[in-house]
């Protein structure tokens, strides 16, 4: 992922990073015999971080778009129609 802000950047870094975290207490529960409820809920902390990541990925290289529209200065030509699809993938 390219990106002109290495604030974005690393805030999504953070939520993928959260997300292995998360990922790694539901299989130490399942492993271990968690509870249902315990393992449920880290899994949906999981999906939520998972999520939110690829949202900001998708408002990232949206408004890497608006600043440059003709895409002259981006590393991956990305349209405005494939992030349409990105960010359905998600909802």
């Amino acid at each position: 992922m390219s990106t002109s802000d290495p604030d974005a950047q690393r805030r999504i870094l953070n939520r993928l990073r959260r997300a292995r975290g998360q990922l790694n207490a539901v299989i130490d529960a399942v492993e271990g015999g968690g509870s249902c409820r315990e393992v449920v809920t880290q899994l949906a902390a999981v999906s939520s971080a998972l999520d939110r990541a690829g949202f900001a990925i998708i408002s990232t290289a949206m408004k890497d778009c608006i600043a440059d529209p003709d895409g002259t200065n981006r590393a991956d030509d990305i349209t405005t129609e494939e992030l349409e699809k990105l960010f359905l993938t998600l909802a």
